[in-house]
């Protein structure tokens, strides 16, 4: 069932409708520039970010992509836009090691799990949810379409491009030729890729250029999941859902585009001009990318085997926000190395943190004061999505003398609005003040194990981590003793 009706009203907290936002800067990849953001209507900002293939986990690096936009929608409605978004679920098209060759990602979910491409994609969808909440990132206004619930709008956009001769038909399907779209390759200012034109691919020499892209493939004998189209059964390609779907439920031209870095050159290069081509107009006014999670200097990727889910994160005992304030300790367009040990860092900082705005919240009453301190914060967020310098400044103000604490706990709400770690509320932890509220059984654990932990008992410590955990707890080891934090619900 398609959704059409937009999510607005379903929470209380959203700012009314208001024409006066702030400044934001965004660098935006089609010019290479830090530009003012100024959207298309006044005070309304439409957005689109590149969401999951359905046929696994999401890695650690697919959710940096995803909170990394959910940052900049907070920072959006933090300047006091309304903010209207779309994020595909991707459960028909992709193509191992996405590439035009291959087998389509599903039918090898699918056949790796002896179930069907529905089956494997309400699975996996379901899990991208559960983990979407997990990290705190914010749906009240995102909308999830599946690409095969948009079959019927996709086709609609092949038989366009053919009809304005920019699609040609070959044994294997329908094409898009590039060479007849002089804008191809303009974002991240790849023009070149046009110094390939003309040239046969291997794999495939009925190709006109090599990065001719499928828009509609034609089915073979095992496909798993295919539909009628003008051109006979098949199935579409990868790039078309998402022009198909942004265009169904955000209009021709939309604001804001995020992703990863590496669809600048592929994905995201043959969104622009199958988009364009079809309207004749410019499909999207800023695009935005994050950098890559690396790990051991190599791209975190299925494809090269070094991936890690969240579940992996909550296993080995870290909240799973601690994940997210590793995230938002490098800035997005920088490469983030990923290890455990960083991981175990951050959650050590953010138990800390959480103590100091617990701290501040009862001084202050939980009653706030606006301050230079507040709006620097925002200044920072504000420009390019400076979330180290806005995590480096929050610290820096359970420092500063010079703020009462209704003004330290005002940057604190400030900062919790677009940062997204539970600052106002921290989950229920092992605080000194708070181990009295912890059951009986529970705070002798907690002795035991650090006791266990000074005499390196490690055996015994190992123990007890797992009795706690049984217990409804996670589990971190700071630097003042076990730290505890109820599990995610």
């Amino acid at each position: 069932m398609k959704l059409r009706m937009w999510p607005f009203g379903r929470r209380l907290a959203r700012p009314p409708e208001r024409t006066d936002a702030a400044s934001v800067f965004f660098t935006n990849t089609l010019s290479g520039k830090r530009e003012l953001f100024t959207p298309l209507k006044r005070g309304l900002v439409t957005m689109y970010s590149c969401g999951p293939t359905v046929y696994g986990p999401v890695h650690l690096g697919n959710l940096r992509s995803f909170v990394f936009a959910d940052i900049v929608a907070r920072i959006l409605l933090s300047a006091r836009y309304r903010v209207r978004r779309v994020m595909n679920i991707t459960d028909v098209g992709h193509l191992v090691g996405d590439a035009e060759e291959g087998e389509d990602k599903m039918a090898v979910g699918a056949k790796r799990e002896g179930r069907t491409p529905e089956e494997i994609a309400d699975r996996y969808a379901k899990l991208f949810l559960e983990d979407v909440g997990a990290l705190n990132i914010d749906v009240a206004d995102i909308l999830f379409p599946r690409a095969t619930e948009y079959i019927n709008e996709q086709i609609a956009m092949v038989k366009t491009l053919e009809e304005k001769g920019l699609a040609y038909r070959t044994s294997e399907g329908i094409y898009f030729d590039i060479s007849r779209f002089p804008g191809y390759g303009k974002l991240g200012g790849l023009e070149n890729v046009k110094l390939r034109t003309g040239a046969r691919v291997e794999a495939n020499p009925e190709k006109r250029n090599s990065n001719d892209f499928a828009l509609w493939r034609f089915a073979k004998k095992n496909d798993l999941q295919q539909w009628d189209s003008p051109w006979g059964r098949g199935n579409p390609g990868w790039h078309i859902e998402c022009s198909a779907m942004s265009r169904a439920l955000l209009g021709l031209e939309i604001d804001i585009h995020t992703g990863g870095m590496d669809h600048i050159g592929v994905h995201h290069a043959n969104e622009i001009a199958q988009s364009e081509a079809v309207s004749g107009r410019p499909f999207v006014r800023y695009w935005l990318h994050n950098a890559f999670l690396t790990m051991e200097g190599e791209k975190v990727s299925k494809s090269l085997g070094n991936v890690f889910s969240l579940s992996d994160v909550i296993s080995r005992g870290f909240h799973p926000l601690a994940l997210r304030y590793f995230f938002l300790q490098a800035h997005y367009r920088t490469p983030l190395s990923f290890s455990w040990d960083a991981l175990a860092a951050s959650g050590e900082a953010l138990s800390r943190l959480w103590r100091a705005c617990h701290d501040t919240a009862v001084e202050a009453g939980r009653r706030a004061a606006d301050s230079d301190a507040k709006r620097r914060l925002r200044a920072i967020l504000y420009d390019d999505v400076a979330t180290p310098q806005a995590l480096g400044l929050l610290w820096e103000t359970f420092r500063d003398e010079n703020l009462s604490a209704k003004e330290r706990y005002g940057v604190i709400e400030a900062a919790d609005a677009v940062l997204g770690l539970s600052l106002l509320v921290p989950p229920t932890t092992a605080l000194p003040q708070d181990m009295e509220r912890l059951p009986d059984e529970v705070r002798s654990f907690v002795r035991e194990r650090d006791e266990a932990r000074k005499t390196k008992d490690f055996a015994k410590a190992d123990a007890l981590r797992e009795r706690l955990e049984k217990s409804g707890y996670r589990v971190e080891d700071g630097p003042e003793g076990t730290l505890l934090t109820r599990k995610h619900q």
